[in-house]
């Protein structure tokens, strides 16, 4: 079931170029106007307009639509102050969970469950829809050719991806190299979106977000407009920027999330075996909310791990790290890349884990402009 949601908010700069049409008004940039992963679908709307306006319907559903369904303005107010802001994230939350609002009673919960059952689909579909579905996922680009082979098009929406490695692997460079590429066309590589970036270590550059626009051929002023940035001082702080986020992606486009990294917190506001199954049960909330928000948006997260030396391993061994998190951030991400360092500039990247890729691996190269092809 598909509905068209409430006008977006234009974004503040863009360049003049032919007018779009998105959700019935008109937004002079293109590349704000089209599809995001998968969650926008465009249609002509007739002969005469073909190529000119496009509608483009918004698979994820505004809460105010709620008010249609009897539900009041005051109740819906308080789903969006618990972190609630679209129709699908009231259907995939828990009674138990909703029941934790402030101001809504079992009664309320148990009608709101009843009416969003009725606007989301959640029962079985055949293999073959599964796959139609899966037609429609856009792939965001890297930078590098061989890099895009190997994940067989880039950096997939709708899912977690998870990139880990020693320093220096070119971890940080891919994702500011995302934060761009996202913003282009489908056409050329990109997902016509916005990105938010969640910089835990320190590490976010914005000029060299500046200059990966600039090789793309790609106004720096408006690529940076278009990335939104914050910095995460704690744990908590870091889960509370989620919110954050969810919260502005139901405002306009987004493309992707970026999160670098997600463990560095988590490894020094618990310490020792004895607030390990602390950390790890937080961890876990906090992996289930990004999933959460891949699949609610349809946006692509991107997130780096750090790794620990393996006591265990041989000192001769080709590689004795292992990323961080255990079991818990394994089976969170949906495909997992290791970086190692190569010659000179070149990083290697391999396939560690995925359902649908095979274990293989490829050469890159960390440049003044971002991630690029491996030189000789």
């Amino acid at each position: 079931l598909r509905t068209d949601l409430h006008d977006p908010p234009k974004p503040k700069r863009t360049t003049p170029s032919t007018d779009t049409t998105v959700l019935s008004i008109s937004i002079p940039n293109p590349t704000m106007a089209s599809a995001t992963a998968g969650y926008y679908e465009e249609a002509a709307q007739g002969d005469e307009q073909q190529g000119e306006d496009m509608e483009i319907a918004v698979t994820y559903q505004s809460l105010d639509l709620l008010q249609e369904q009897g539900v009041a303005a005051n109740d819906i107010q308080k789903l969006n102050d618990a972190g609630f802001h679209t129709i699908e994230s009231v259907a995939h939350a828990t009674v138990r969970k909703l029941s934790e609002v402030r101001g809504l009673s079992e009664a309320k919960v148990a009608k709101l469950k009843d009416i969003v059952k009725q606007l989301v689909p959640m029962d079985f579909k055949t293999a073959a829809d599964a796959l139609e579905d899966r037609k429609s996922l856009v792939t965001l680009t890297t930078g590098s050719t061989e890099l895009d082979k190997l994940l067989e098009g880039g950096v997939e929406t709708g899912s977690l991806t998870e990139v880990f490695g020693e320093f220096r692997t070119g971890k940080t460079q891919l994702c500011h190299t995302l934060c761009v590429t996202c913003q282009m066309p489908v056409s050329e590589g990109g997902a016509e979106g916005k990105a938010i970036y969640i910089d835990t270590e320190g590490t976010f550059r914005p000029q060299r977000l500046q200059g990966i626009a600039e090789r793309f051929g790609m106004d720096p002023a408006v690529a940076l407009e278009n990335v939104a940035y914050a910095r995460a001082h704690n744990s908590e702080h870091q889960s509370e920027l989620l919110k954050m986020a969810a919260a502005i992606m139901s405002q306009d486009r987004y493309a992707l999330i970026v999160v670098d990294s997600a463990t560095a917190l988590y490894r020094t506001d618990y310490s020792g075996r004895g607030e390990l199954s602390e950390r790890q049960m937080q961890l876990a909330q906090f992996l289930r909310q990004l999933t959460r928000l891949a699949e609610e948006f349809g946006v692509a997260v991107f997130m780096t791990n750090q790794v620990v030396a393996n006591p265990d391993g041989m000192s001769f061994a080709k590689d004795s790290t292992k990323p961080i998190g255990g079991n818990i951030v394994a089976h969170a991400s949906t495909t997992r890349l290791r970086l190692r360092k190569g010659r000179g500039e070149n990083r290697i990247c391999t396939v560690f884990d995925s359902p649908t890729l095979p274990e293989a691996d490829c050469q890159f190269a960390v440049g003044p402009s971002g991630i690029c092809d491996a030189t000789e």
